[in-house]
């Protein structure tokens, strides 16, 4: 990915590079934390994901909706420390009901075509995190934030 351009411009680039996510929800009594495959909305509001119904996360999401998703772009090489990127992703996990989600599981399978057979089945639910906030992570400690204004 590369560093120059506009906070969104980097945050574009990053979501439209990496496919997975590493989603942090708060368990009882520790966080917990699971691989998840992404697809971001092109405005950037929002990045979905699914998960089958008898998971933690799917369960920890219930019980408090408020999520993080960390994606980046290491390839656990020593360069990693100058070049990495990081993207946390804050905001609400929003479960996609019946309408809302023939809309976004075409644009997730898009991304994802492969999971079509997981994402389809009756133990799979499909989330929509509302963004709230981004932080970008560059040279392993230039911090930038962008704060989603929310929708009137």
């Amino acid at each position: 990915m590369r560093q120059a351009g506009s906070l969104r411009e980097q945050i574009h680039s990053l979501l439209s590079h990496q496919s997975l996510a590493v989603l942090a929800t708060a368990g009882d009594p520790h966080p917990h934390a699971s691989l998840v495959a992404i697809a971001p909305t092109r405005d950037l509001r929002r990045i979905l994901f699914a998960t089958a119904t008898y998971t933690r996360k799917y369960e920890n999401i219930r019980r408090n909706a408020r999520i993080a998703l960390l994606i980046d772009n290491r390839r656990n090489l020593e360069q990693d420390f100058k070049d990495a990127v990081a993207l946390t992703a804050k905001g609400i996990a929003v479960e996609l009901s019946t309408r809302q989600r023939r809309r976004y599981e075409r644009l997730y399978l898009a991304r994802h075509p492969y999971l079509e057979e997981f994402v389809t089945s009756p133990t799979c639910s499909l989330f929509a995190m509302e963004v709230e906030s981004y932080s970008l992570v560059s040279s392993f400690q230039n911090v930038r934030e962008w704060q989603i204004t929310p929708r009137p």
